[in-house]
């Protein structure tokens, strides 16, 4: 599928996606710090991903991503949305999302999930909200597992 938005464009087609720019973020992010490359390969191979792109004369180069880790029939995890620094504030985030909620094979599931230290507000626009039963929910969080595999 592929979505165009002016000089933008969303595509699922796994073939675009530049694993470089996606490796690059993730590394650095809060979320993923030091995430090796192999593991970010292994993550995109078993979710339905985004590439974002700006298209220009011809050429095109990704400048956002997100991934829904799903079953396709009743529940979606949001995971590793971004869009690159010199390209935010253009409501890139808010096309990438509605692209992601669109897609085919995400429709009709029952329970949405992400996890964000900073983005409440992006993700209320589309329908996120804090968990009503938090004392339902449960994790296990290794914070240093990619440190410990370097």
């Amino acid at each position: 599928m592929e979505w165009r938005h002016g000089e933008f464009t969303v595509s699922d087609e796994r073939a675009r996606l530049d694993l470089g720019v996606i490796h690059g973020y993730l590394r650095r992010s809060y979320w993923a710090q030091d995430i090796p490359l192999e593991v970010v390969e292994r993550s995109l191979e078993h979710s339905v991903c985004f590439g974002l792109f700006r298209t220009s004369v011809g050429q095109s180069e990704q400048i956002g991503f997100a991934r829904v880790i799903t079953d396709r029939a009743t529940m979606g995890y949001l995971a590793d949305v971004f869009v690159l620094e010199a390209w935010r504030g253009r409501g890139l985030a808010k096309f990438l999302m509605r692209c992601v909620q669109a897609h085919p094979d995400l429709q009709g599931l029952r329970r949405w999930m992400l996890a964000t230290a900073d983005a409440h507000g992006l993700y209320r626009q589309f329908g996120f909200a804090t968990p009503g039963d938090p004392q339902r929910l449960m994790e296990i969080v290794d914070r240093e597992i990619y440190k410990r595999r370097s």
